[in-house]
């Protein structure tokens, strides 16, 4: 971050500190936030994409498997959205756990080990990512802590589902590189609001990996080429929903690379806590239902290696992230 950067922020009032914002945040123009369009928003559930060819449907995880919620609307006509997106447009969380109640014998489930999974958010407006956001990875790499979050974007080709590949061979980079990360699911309209009230604005979290090509990301001060190649951000398998979760910033979270632990730590050591990552960045721009933030990864990354152990991801290579009550991620490169 330049000084005149750090300047500008300051000259704007907004002070972050170990993990929360600065009281004078308080002053900032008035909160502003609305619900979903339609209203109600999914509780108590584990929410998927069912991916069939090029169409992306809505399920939710049960018991007795995954409930494929556009067959079993066709069948029970509960007025229940049928993808993610209309979740995020109109909400639907009464509607879909009558579908739920109403599915039990009418043949609707899938098999979870045989079903294709899409990323559990399939077109957010926004995928905000926030770098060196856990102390001991500001550590390992040999950067001081940032006084405010650091933040760059992913664009929406970057998506990957569970179980998905990403192309390793066919992009013009060596250096690849896994980063396990919590993800924050926006579910209502942001702007200016207070830490205190920013989880109230979160349908629910997903486990995620900010992939990263590291001789790109260096290529300029700009992160962008490194993070932003196609299927660099898989996400899920499920979209958690918030009460299910309860405290984000207690989860253990962890990566795996052919059954190797690479990452092992807990949210709890992030430098700003999921509250006041949303607090900050509603400053500066609305966020909005479906949007997406990746809120930094732990140590253990093969760029904080010493130079002489970074051995770099290759084709072949399988990798598990797991995060505390919301699931393991796997994909795979090629």
């Amino acid at each position: 971050m330049t000084i005149e950067r750090r300047t500008f922020l300051k000259s704007a009032g907004l002070t972050v500190g170990a993990g929360v914002l600065g009281p004078s945040v308080a002053l900032a123009a008035q909160s502003t936030s609305a619900p979903t369009i339609g209203g109600d928003l999914p509780k108590g559930m584990r929410l998927v994409t069912i991916k069939r060819g090029q169409e992306m449907s809505l399920g939710i995880k049960t018991d007795r498997g995954i409930l494929d919620v556009k067959r079993a609307e066709a069948q029970l006509k509960q007025k229940a959205p049928t993808t993610i997106d209309e979740v995020f447009q109109r909400g639907g969380g009464q509607a879909l756990q009558r579908l739920l109640d109403k599915a039990q014998n009418a043949g609707v489930f899938l098999a979870e080990d045989k079903t294709e999974f899409g990323p559990c958010v399939t077109n957010p407006e926004k995928i905000i990512c926030i770098g060196l956001n856990y102390r001991k990875h500001a550590a390992e790499t040999g950067q001081p802590v940032p006084k405010f979050p650091i933040l760059f974007n992913k664009y929406n080709t970057t998506l990957n589902g569970h179980r998905g590949v990403i192309r390793v061979s066919k992009e013009a980079a060596e250096q690849f590189d896994y980063e396990a990360e919590l993800v924050i699911v926006m579910g209502k309209t942001a702007r200016n609001v207070s830490e205190a009230d920013a989880l109230d604005h979160v349908m629910g979290y997903a486990t995620g990996n900010d992939f990263t090509a590291r001789d790109l990301q260096r290529v300029s001060s700009q992160w962008m080429l490194g993070k932003s190649l196609d299927g660099f951000a898989p996400l899920g398998p499920y979209l958690v929903t918030a009460d299910l979760v309860g405290d984000p910033n207690a989860l253990k979270i962890e990566c795996r690379v052919n059954g190797e632990v690479r990452q092992s730590s807990n949210t709890g050591d992030m430098v700003v806590n999921c509250a006041g990552l949303i607090a900050y960045i509603s400053k500066f721009f609305t966020l909005r239902p479906g949007d997406i933030i990746f809120s930094g990864t732990p140590e253990g990354v093969i760029a904080g290696y010493p130079k002489d152990r970074q051995v770099w991801l290759k084709a072949g290579d399988k990798l598990t992230t797991t995060i505390e009550k919301l699931g393991a991620l796997e994909f795979s490169l090629a």
